[in-house]
């Protein structure tokens, strides 16, 4: 009598309605998991960050040559503030990230030029202060400049510290890049294919 009702009354006992409901909130659970990585991935540059500014702006030292600091040598400046804008880009974005709210063009968008321009950025500087302490290493006779870490040892070990950590947020942001990338350009949608217009290609014979 109960089968005869639901049939009378067009109700179907199919599992695809619970089969649905279940893709749903695995989805739900991927896109969670997915944000709770990015945020990770974003806060961890900013870490880094701060770390290479704080080595760098206590990196200074004074012995019988004379004293010796990050602030007399600009490619070291740039790097602090690299650093710190790096550092503030990063919280922003972790917050924005992690928070759990549809994600749409303006904010792909955002997040895809940021990142490189950010990307870039720390790059630039990075190198910078690379070449800035590989001639406070070496020296250039050319322009008269002597290796200074001869006799400044502690300063350029510091400086080293803090370009190698700037050169791993440089590796982390381009990881970022990659994915604000795929997230931007996956919403849009593949060329439509119309085999009418294809291509006609031309055969040379021997």
């Amino acid at each position: 009598m109960a089968e005869k009702r639901e049939k009378a009354h067009g109700i179907s006992s199919s599992p695809m309605p619970m089969m649905g409901s279940r893709v749903l909130e695995s989805g739900e659970e991927v896109n969670t998991t997915m944000r709770t990585a990015e945020t990770l991935l974003r806060l961890l540059p900013m870490a880094l960050c701060l770390s290479a500014l704080v080595v760098m702006l206590k990196n200074s030292q004074s012995n019988d040559y004379g004293s010796l600091s990050y602030s007399d040598l600009g490619a070291f400046r740039y790097l602090v503030h690299a650093n710190g804008i790096c550092a503030g880009y990063s919280l922003l974005s972790a917050i924005v990230a992690i928070r759990p709210r549809p994600f749409t063009m303006p904010h792909a968008w955002t997040f895809f030029c940021l990142d490189q321009v950010l990307t870039y950025v720390v790059l630039v500087a990075g190198a910078v202060s690379a070449e800035a302490l590989y001639l406070a290493n070496k020296g250039d006779m050319a322009v008269t400049w002597s290796a200074a870490c001869g006799s400044f040892g502690s300063f350029c070990n510091k400086a080293t510290i803090s370009i190698v950590i700037s050169f791993v947020v440089v590796l982390l942001y381009a990881v970022l890049s990659l994915i604000s990338s795929y997230r931007l350009f996956s919403r849009y949608e593949a060329p439509v294919d119309y085999p009418g217009k294809a291509i006609e290609a031309t055969v040379f014979h021997s």
